[in-house]
């Protein structure tokens, strides 16, 4: 009798250890908000040159004990300072209701997408972050949406970066729009607001519009909108490229982007 009441508690004893072991397991292996930063920082294939825990400082200055939808238009102005872009200019590559696309293109090629970059990369697909008056944490939850006012970190954020990414834009450029709705440039997308407003002559010669053609080709009004938006001076082509030729692109990363259209 003592011995299966033993085994019986030996028993319960396991099984107490390996649930706290599972819980515990879970809770150390996910990160919070600033360590998944901090990690995504890390992995950035040029991080040796950053101190990626300065960087997250400079990230969280810019909101931490502050109205949330209240971030001055400046604050990730010493951010994007701290993470200066390094890729060739000539490579940049913009997108708009693209993203996935794009992403497969310039995964295996040294044409870079906004979310290529190291600033990007840390935060792509990171929709909540947010500070309060009074307080110096960072918070993920019940933080404004997007639309809910202009100035709140997230969007604030991409727009500041976004806007870098487009100064730093040289010679011929490209875009990759959606052709399946009817307004691939759609005026009121970053592309359109801030982005092609930042491409500037001489230091930019051309712009390529690459749409995947369905509802809208490159005879759409759409397009021709696009066109006349441009600063003077600046090329405008545009090409129709099947998304099935820009998916064997992907896969084939040794072909030259350029051949991809």
């Amino acid at each position: 009798m003592e011995k299966k009441h033993c085994i019986t508690v030996t028993v319960v004893i396991a099984l107490v250890i390996v649930v706290v072991a599972v819980v515990l397991g879970i809770t150390l292996g996910k990160r919070t908000f600033k360590q998944e930063f901090e990690y995504r920082c890390s992995k950035f294939e040029s991080s040796k040159k950053y101190n990626c825990t300065e960087i997250w400082h400079e990230f969280e200055k810019a909101y931490v004990n502050q109205d949330p939808c209240k971030i001055p238009m400046n604050a990730y102005d010493s951010l994007v300072a701290a993470a200066p872009f390094e890729h060739a200019c000539n490579k940049t590559l913009f997108w708009s209701k693209t993203k996935n696309l794009v992403h497969d293109l310039t995964k295996n090629r040294d044409d870079v997408n906004l979310e290529k970059t190291l600033l990007g990369s840390v935060l792509d697909g990171v929709t909540s972050w947010c500070g309060k008056m009074g307080s110096s944490e960072t918070l993920t939850e019940g933080c404004p949406v997007w639309t809910k006012c202009e100035n709140n970190p997230p969007r604030l954020f991409w727009n500041r970066l976004s806007t870098a990414f487009a100064d730093f834009a040289c010679e011929n450029v490209t875009v990759i729009l959606d052709g399946s709705i009817d307004t691939p440039f759609n005026p009121t997308t970053t592309f359109a607001t801030i982005e092609v407003k930042r491409i500037k002559y001489p230091k930019v010669k051309s712009l390529t519009v690459v749409i995947v053609p369905q509802n809208s080709t490159c005879n759409s009004d759409s397009l021709k909108a696009l066109k006349s938006a441009l600063v003077q001076g600046i090329t405008y082509n545009c090409k129709e490229v099947t998304e099935a030729k820009i998916k064997k692109c992907s896969s084939d990363p040794k072909t030259p982007i350029g051949k991809c259209w």
